[in-house]
């Protein structure tokens, strides 16, 4: 649904992204921009219980994912730098994020829900960092890794969404089960994406030794 709602919102930010770059301003920048702006929202914000405006802050910050996105594409810089630029300052954004949030279990809760719901966030940051890792190591061995039920989109809006309506009188406790079936997704997409990259190995090694296979083949039937 989420992965829907891209094209969609990139159409929305066109004229947008066309005003900035008349303006001179380039996609790096509001690269650079959106993820300053995500770390300071959620490291103020969200520790000192303004869950709901912090929400919709980080939100308004993590737009610029996809402003960025189509202000390359429009000026024909989409390029390694780039994609490397906005892979690294994500990373950074989604650390800032849940470290904020085991911030605010930390200090804004008490007892079982305080231990539970930061180790939960810290759960969510180390396997969400372990799923991206897994799908850039992946490519990096020239296969691809691009499945799993719960990529980065998945878990931030999710996260914020139930993050906000906290912040607007919900139980704490939903997003002490929210971040827990976070942290569970990104373990089960941990590993579909080893299973796709295994799959790919295995295929890699019949395809080889079947083609070591034809070439003896060709070798005795010659003369």
């Amino acid at each position: 649904m989420i992965s829907a709602l891209r094209g969609v919102i990139g159409k929305v930010m066109t004229p947008l992204a066309r005003g900035l770059l008349r303006l001179g301003i380039s996609p790096d920048a509001v690269t650079v921009v959106g993820t300053t702006g995500t770390v300071v929202a959620a490291l103020v914000m969200l520790p000192t219980n303004r869950l709901f405006a912090g929400s919709l802050v980080i939100g308004a910050f993590a737009l610029s994912d996809a402003l960025d996105g189509t202000m390359a594409r429009l000026s024909g810089r989409s390029g390694p730098w780039g994609a490397f630029l906005d892979s690294t300052l994500d990373r950074v954004a989604d650390g800032a994020i849940f470290t904020a949030l085991a911030a605010y279990f930390l200090v804004q809760q008490d007892g079982t829900i305080s231990t539970v719901g930061a180790s939960l966030a810290a759960a969510c940051l180390v396997t969400g960092f372990t799923v991206s890792y897994a799908r850039a190591r992946a490519e990096g061995l020239g296969m691809t890794a691009n499945v799993g039920i719960a990529e980065r989109s998945e878990r931030l809006v999710i996260s914020l969404v139930i993050t906000g309506f906290v912040g607007l009188g919900l139980p704490v406790i939903v997003l002490v089960v929210t971040l827990g079936v976070i942290a569970l997704a990104s373990l089960v997409t941990v590993g579909q994406r080893m299973a796709t990259v295994h799959r790919q190995i295995a295929q890699a090694k019949v395809a080889d030794a079947a083609s070591g296979e034809d070439a003896d083949d060709e070798q005795i039937s010659r003369p």
